[in-house]
């Protein structure tokens, strides 16, 4: 897989295409004839020359870890330790685990990152780590103004979404006993080479990451990191800016479970903020839209959501496939997918006398994993022990919640269709509005002035 360096000895085979592996070495005479260092052989670098040319581009703390990682690496086995600078065939090689490398290189980076010695390393390392990568990316992307519309500040919660995001990903990992790690209880645990190996092949997040840093860090290889489908494009109407609930690592976690389609652009919908407290303009502004992610935050900042994978329509059928998806960001973030127990994936119901009015996503009636009443403002998160269409647990912090934001994220490229019927009146999905006008007298001033759609 690419060109086989014979300078980085016969236990290393370069990943990197010719051409890549060129831009690899310029980065390295850059690095090694940094002025700043006069003491360092012309065939290495110090963590001062690699502090120089990042700037401020990346947290000290994530330069100092691949720098120590870099000069850990044993090309020849006979290494009794770190070397004192990095070495070019240390640099190679550690660039093409990290770029290029399967899990079980980047797992040996990762684990010389995280310690100096050889051997397991303690879980409460390996959240520290992973605390560091996922603040990195954020800096990263925010100094090199790579956020596409989003806000690399912290949002606002009982814990920091870089906390929250690192415990997800460190959720994910198998203990040696076949057990998650899941408290502060297990930060004592020993984890092996293995585990990381293991951990790393089953949570992409950890790789992407690492290779975001790098490339937008050191600003090499760049045309080879596609940001598109990681952080989606943000889009709102011209001139109504708001503070969105969601801050970058959210979106990028959720974006991260979406069809790869549609993660590509996020178009506001609905925004209580924007659009008013009132259920028939959530209606009117989401039906006939497409896939989109509904977001809340309840009045105890609780953080969470759905991902309706067709468009929203208000009939008294439950609707959706099983794409969709429920979700938690705050205080803590997870995806929770179909069970196949049933197809209650979504619900939107309006102006009825006998079956409940409001937007409804998994479980059953008045039993909603999520339940959004048409009292807006209003909602209630069932589940127990688990929602039956998502196995979602209670994702309020009370089952009957309060809340005062919500929005809705339309995702991918709409078709024709969808622009189309996006651009009927509020009136056509709120049977209620459409009846109160009728009854006062009062004419659709808009009827007269919309497009024919060519299907009526």
């Amino acid at each position: 897989m690419g060109n086989s360096g014979s300078h980085v000895g016969q236990s290393f085979c370069s990943r990197f295409l010719p051409e890549e592996q060129a831009e690899i070495d310029r980065l390295f005479d850059a690095l090694s004839s940094d002025k700043n260092s006069p003491n360092v052989s012309s065939k290495s670098f110090s963590l001062k020359a690699l502090q120089n040319h990042v700037g401020e581009a990346v947290p000290l703390e994530m330069v100092t870890r691949l720098y120590d990682g870099m000069r850990r690496v044993d090309l020849t086995g006979k290494a009794k330790g770190p070397s004192e600078n990095v070495s070019q065939e240390q640099f190679t090689a550690s660039m093409s685990h990290l770029l290029k490398g399967n899990s079980e290189e980047k797992s040996l980076m990762i684990m010389k990152m995280i310690s100096a010695t050889e051997g397991p390393v303690k879980a409460r390392e390996v959240q520290k780590f992973t605390e560091d990568l996922v603040g990195s990316v954020v800096h990263v992307l925010s100094h090199r103004q790579e956020l596409r519309g989003w806000t690399g500040k912290e949002a606002p919660g009982p814990a920091p979404r870089v906390q929250v995001l690192a415990a997800q990903l460190l959720s994910e990992m198998k203990l040696q006993d076949g057990k998650r790690f899941l408290g502060p209880q297990w930060l004592d645990c020993d984890c092996d080479r293995a585990m990381i190996e293991d951990w790393v092949f089953r949570v992409p997040h950890v790789a992407i990451f690492l290779s975001v840093v790098i490339h937008k860090g050191f600003l090499v290889l760049c045309s080879s990191l596609d940001l598109t489908t990681l952080v989606p494009e943000r889009q709102v109407d011209q001139g109504r800016g708001f503070e969105s609930i969601l801050d970058i690592l959210s979106v990028m976690y959720i974006n991260a479970h979406l069809p790869r389609e549609q993660r590509h652009c996020w178009r506001l919908l609905f925004s209580s903020e924007l659009h008013g407290h009132s259920f028939s303009q959530l209606c009117g502004h989401i039906t006939h839209r497409g896939p989109c992610v509904a977001v809340l935050e309840d009045h105890d900042k609780h953080v969470f959501g759905g991902f309706a994978s067709c468009s929203w329509e208000v009939k008294p059928q439950f609707q959706g496939d099983d794409r969709c998806f429920l979700f938690s960001i705050c205080p803590s973030m997870a995806v929770y997918t179909h069970t196949g127990y049933n197809d209650h994936y979504m619900y939107l119901n309006h102006g009825q006398q006998t079956i409940p009015n409001g937007l409804g996503m998994g479980g059953q009636h008045n039993y909603f994993g999520l339940w959004v009443d048409v009292d807006f403002g209003k909602g209630h998160s069932r589940a127990k022990p688990t929602c039956t269409t998502y196995n979602s647990p209670q994702l309020s912090a009370h089952e009957n919640f309060q809340f005062d934001k919500m929005e809705v994220w339309a995702v991918g490229d709409p078709s024709e269709e969808q622009l189309a019927k996006g651009n009927k009146s509020i009136l056509d999905a709120d049977p209620e509005a459409q009846a109160l006008l009728e009854i006062s007298g009062r004419s659709r001033h808009s009827e007269g002035l919309r497009e024919i759609p060519d299907d009526e």
